[in-house]
């Protein structure tokens, strides 16, 4: 039986990868079309590479004996109970308990002695977190009765999936079945036969020393081999310790490669940052009960990733969610943060992984200041040059669609449309892989690069941020440059959008005028009310404190969208200027955020 069995109707009915944010049904003023960019000299090799390699891995490691090199020798017991950070929820453990799996919005029934590894699942994104075992931490937390239904779930799903499958083994659902499994394993085997024990240990050193083989490539690469490293300090004797050299030698150059001097993960996505952190902590722990230094390359990379972390946390104590991930929780990024005894840089503008953050006591601003990730490390980037998220006290009200990909089926949000941005025409500056390369490489993020352009000073009460990109130009001959002003005294945002003719390009530019849009996705929550000026909108978020929206934009709209939530779609609204630039002069457009004083109305 397939690990997936057939997806859901949900899944069937998918909206195609253009399709821009807005409700299912509702009107669509500005759909986006492909632009048919360049996808770039590194993609074809990449295709072909991975075409010649794909069905040899599967070859390879579909043949009936191959399970016998990954046996190496048998280890007796368990030697740590690494710490994994991360907070569990107890309730969904108690439903994986009675026999109910809820996993990525969907949930399957698989009561004792049944299992649901013969059994389809609801859909893609239902089967990952499955063979990921996500469910595992939350079970670990039923007591005895848990641990005990961990083990028969874990022994279950080794005996149907004993051999290599490109799905239950895939590289990076592997990597997270071993880091839970890993972190459980020694407790599950206190419950456990001597039989089962021995067989446990036994699963976890075959996956951890499968996590060090082809396929992977470099992106993941970190976190497939910190998984290893895990196991390998969990595994006792000469069969762990080798496991967790081998992964630590190799962990090195993988976390200089995938963690920047700035602390931000080469993916560009602030929670994928956060989540390697924690399973570095995870690792660093499991180290220290072993009385093992961690190796200077992991300290070295707890440390940037803290400090990148320190930036990348909004006053609502969630992070920045752009470039494919999440705002993830308080509490997660608390247990992330809780060994960090530095404070937050609280003034000036301050940089990490492409995204500058600048403050005033009651506004915090981050906007994205740098091109998307490339090659392989785009599979979850998104075409949405300049985008903001704007945090008035600790309310968000300006944010982005949220998409991340554990909504794989809703693609178009990763455009433009997709988060606080301007639009222009109905093109793209690039846009997700699809088709029989996807299947192949992942929906990367193809397109022409995009240049982007930073200025940004202190001065006495006031920061100053100008950013501009050359993503519009080969379409219409237009640079894009947002500028922003915040008055740190008076807590007020001032911008300017302005659309203006980039120096020899004249002669590529077929349209006199070109249709914009400038997009504030606006929190799930937020209520917002269009004022009788028609160029005002009075925001509250969830503290019920009031804030003035206004523009000089011709045409302002509180319009329906759409917001992504641990992969569930709600119901949200944003704000849209729409208007007209020419692309042979300079186009401006204005707007304004600040504090609503009592009983103040612009109109």
């Amino acid at each position: 039986m397939s690990p997936l069995g057939p997806f859901s109707r949900a899944e069937a009915d998918a909206p195609p990868p253009g399709e821009i944010p807005g409700l299912r049904g509702a009107p669509m003023r500005t759909p986006v079309r492909s632009t048919g960019a360049a996808t770039g000299p590194g993609l074809w090799p990449a295709v072909i590479g991975r075409l010649l390699t794909r069905q040899l891995w599967i070859e390879l490691y579909g043949l009936p004996g191959y399970s016998l090199t990954l046996k190496g020798r048998p280890a007796q017991g368990f030697a740590a109970t690494p710490r994994d950070f991360r907070p569990a929820d107890p309730a969904p453990g108690k439903a994986v308990a009675d026999g109910r799996f809820v996993l990525a919005g969907a949930s399957l029934e698989a009561p004792a002695p049944e299992d649901p590894w013969n059994r389809p699942s609801p859909n893609r994104a239902f089967a990952t977190e499955l063979h990921a075992f996500a469910w595992l931490p939350a079970l670990m937390q039923q007591g005895e009765r848990g641990a005990r239904e961990a083990v028969r779930l874990t022994l279950a799903w080794a005996s149907t999936f004993a051999r290599w499958s490109p799905f239950a083994w895939g590289p990076e659902v592997l990597a997270r079945r071993t880091f839970n499994l890993a972190c459980a394993a020694r407790r599950m085997g206190q419950v456990a036969t001597e039989a089962e024990r021995l067989r446990l240990a036994d699963v976890l050193g075959r996956q951890g020393r499968q996590l060090l083989r082809p396929p992977g490539g470099v992106a993941g690469g970190a976190e497939r081999l910190a998984a290893a490293a895990v196991a390998g300090c969990v595994l006792a004797g000469a069969p762990g310790a080798s496991l967790r050299r081998a992964a630590l030698r190799r962990l090195t150059a993988a976390l200089d490669r995938t963690v920047g001097p700035d602390g931000g993960h080469a993916s560009r996505s602030p929670e994928a940052g956060l989540e390697l952190l924690l399973d570095l902590l995870t690792l660093d722990d499991a180290l220290s009960q072993l009385s093992e230094a961690s190796p200077d390359a992991v300290r070295g990379a707890i440390q940037r990733l803290t400090a990148g972390l320190r930036l990348l946390t909004l006053p609502d104590g969630r992070l920045v969610s752009m470039q494919g991930g999440g705002p993830s929780t308080p509490a997660r990024i608390a247990a992330a943060r809780a060994h960090d005894d530095a404070a937050s840089d609280e003034t000036g503008a301050r940089t990490v992984g492409g995204v500058t953050r600048i403050r005033s006591p009651l506004l915090t601003i981050a906007a994205d200041v740098a091109g998307p990730a490339r090659g392989a490390w785009s599979a979850a980037a998104c075409a949405q040059p300049m985008a903001l998220e704007i945090v008035c006290g600790k309310d968000r009200l300006v944010t982005g669609c949220g998409w991340t990909p554990r909504a794989a089926d809703r693609q178009g949000l990763r455009l433009a449309p997709g988060h606080s941005t301007l639009t222009l025409g109905e093109g793209s500056t690039g846009e997700p892989l699809g088709g029989w390369k996807a299947g192949l490489l992942g929906h990367r993020l193809i397109g022409r690069p995009l240049h982007v352009d930073v200025q940004q000073r202190d001065g006495e009460g006031a920061v100053w941020l100008e950013v501009e990109h050359d993503g519009w130009v080969h379409d219409f001959g237009l640079l894009h440059q947002r500028r922003l002003y915040l008055d740190q005294r008076l807590d007020e945002l001032r911008a300017e959008e302005r659309l203006h003719p980039a120096p020899g390009h004249k002669e590529v530019v077929r349209a006199i005028a070109a249709p914009y849009a400038v997009r504030f996705q606006l929190e799930p929550g937020v209520q917002a009310s269009l004022a009788r000026d028609r160029r005002s909108i009075l925001l509250r978020g969830h503290s019920g404190r009031g804030w003035w929206f206004r523009t000089d934009g011709p045409d302002v709209a509180i319009e329906p969208s759409v917001h992504i939530d641990e992969g569930l779609t709600r119901r949200s609204l944003q704000i849209v200027v729409r208007g007209s630039a020419r692309t042979d002069s300079e186009t401006k457009i204005r707007w304004k955020l600040s504090p609503a004083g009592a009983g103040t109305d612009p109109s």
